[in-house]
């Protein structure tokens, strides 16, 4: 394990699965490097949160504080919202808005919950680590989920923030605009909004549905 990963652990908070849990990592190696890495991090410190809660490393099986690798990866949890768009992504992390850190194609990306866009920001999990901690706030929205903690309360568990006015819909990045909201449940809204994105033509009106 590289010295990023090692300095994520080290920072991170207590894991969601203790070391004593009767519980097994399951070997990710169907995702190659990538894969091992993560079963390398679970086998140190099975989930976490980093960074006042606004990164979300998840478990290798569902506690009651988050949903673990397996379950959140199923097709029909929340992925079938997104009506193939999130099919060929495996989802190991998440920010606070939601936004999913993924493996493809052997690479790590960033799954955009609003579009269902994706897009390619490290070859490897250290590379990824690295550039987390380099700029953490602008990859897992730190600053404003610490502001809005600050003034409403620290999130619960298996909350995320979810934009009141999506963001790609010119939503602002402001507390009056956020709301704490169960991640399932803003997944499977903002997939059908990714949906509508992408199969509506431009100007046409898009309605967001919370689910």
């Amino acid at each position: 394990m590289g010295p990023s990963l090692q300095k994520l652990l080290e920072i991170g908070g207590a894991p969601f699965v203790p070391r004593d849990a009767d519980s097994t990592v399951e070997t990710f190696n169907r995702f190659g490097e990538a894969g091992a890495s993560i079963s390398d991090v679970l086998r140190q410190k099975n989930g976490f949160f980093c960074f006042e809660s606004a990164l979300r490393f998840f478990p290798s099986v569902t506690v009651e504080s988050s949903w673990g690798l397996t379950e959140w990866n199923l097709h029909d949890l929340w992925k079938a919202a997104y009506r193939g768009l999130a099919d060929n992504v495996f989802c190991f992390a998440e920010e606070s808005f939601g936004r999913q850190f993924v493996i493809f194609d052997g690479k790590i990306g960033v799954f955009e919950v609003e579009t269902g866009d994706l897009k390619v920001v490290a070859l490897s999990l250290e590379e990824w680590a690295s550039k987390i901690l380099l700029d953490y706030n602008q990859m897992t929205g730190y600053g404003l989920a610490r502001e809005w903690q600050r003034n409403h309360g620290r999130l619960h568990p298996r909350h995320r923030l979810m934009a009141k006015k999506p963001f790609v819909l010119g939503g602002e990045y402001s507390l009056a605009n956020l709301v704490s909201l169960d991640s399932l449940l803003i997944m499977k809204s903002l997939g059908n909004l990714a949906h509508q994105i992408h199969v509506l033509p431009d100007g046409a009106k898009i309605e967001l549905k919370v689910l």
